[in-house]
């Protein structure tokens, strides 16, 4: 059975950490799954960390609902939310109801993600109304990137602060059924963590929130183009790939690979008649 987002909400009311993490394919969404996470965004963030866009704007539906399958096979408990990329549930609710729907239904997801507090409300509280969970993101939302002026700590003035708790409670009343915090001062994310019945999880939004999410890119060290501040690399792999690549490259050229233990041999008596042919 699958994490349900009851469960997902009443980890907070007993103190217990969440711990959520990106993935955009089988082999890396299994290993997450295996390991216990509860839940598993497929981010928008794959525009930048698998797709090389330089930023999640470029995103499609195509391209979400492709990465979010991927992520569905390869796990069996996590709960999986799909990441509502750019313009798609802006526009109107029944374009945010249609996206929403295709996620659970194509994608075989099990909740989505929006960005955006009062603004997104409504829409919200009509997605949840239809059945489908939602997680909130409210803070740094890269999708407004633009608006926002780039990569900044959000909520820092008495003014900011006070539209992004209003934006919390807005999106718990909505009947959002968790929130990300990104980019938040950790006081304010404590303040916003202790004042709302719904989980928050943060990314760069300091130690009390009640679960923290990683790009999984960042974590193992994977993207090397930037590492965020808020990121803490836990392995090193690309330098572990570039050290693998080269070693296969010198072997393949020196002929030392491959050996035969990685042929396969036959009665070569049974290729003498090909040759008289």
């Amino acid at each position: 059975m699958r994490v349900a987002i009851n469960e997902i909400k009443e980890m907070k009311q007993k103190k217990e950490i969440i711990v959520m993490l990106t993935a955009y394919d089988y082999s890396t969404a299994k290993l997450i799954d295996e390991a216990g996470v509860p839940l598993i965004l497929v981010g928008d963030s794959l525009g930048m960390v698998v797709l090389g866009y330089d930023s999640t704007i470029p995103v499609t539906m195509e391209e979400m609902i492709h990465h979010t399958k991927a992520v569905v096979r390869g796990t069996k408990r996590a709960l999986v939310i799909g990441d509502m990329p750019f313009m798609t549930y802006h526009t109107s609710i029944s374009d945010a109801l249609r996206n929403a729907a295709r996620f659970m239904q194509e994608g075989g997801a099990q909740a989505v993600k929006l960005e955006g507090g009062v603004v997104v409300a409504d829409t919200v509280r009509r997605i949840v109304d239809c059945g489908i969970p939602v997680m909130g993101h409210i803070g740094l939302t890269p999708q407004s990137v633009h608006q926002l002026g780039g990569h900044k700590v959000q909520g820092k003035t008495p003014e900011a602060a006070e539209r992004l708790l209003q934006d919390a409670r807005a999106l718990e009343q909505a009947g959002a059924f968790a929130i990300v915090l990104e980019l938040v001062p950790a006081p304010l994310s404590k303040l916003i963590t202790q004042t709302i019945s719904i989980p928050t999880i943060g990314i760069g939004a300091g130690p009390d929130c009640d679960g923290q999410v990683q790009v999984i890119s960042d974590l193992l060290g994977l993207f090397a183009d930037f590492v965020p501040k808020h990121a803490k690399q836990y392995a090193k792999l690309a330098s572990a790939i570039r050290a693998a690549i080269a070693d296969y490259m010198t072997e393949v050229k020196s002929g030392s690979f491959p050996t035969a233990e990685h042929s396969s041999t036959m009665d070569e008596s049974l290729l003498e008649e090909l040759v008289h042919h």
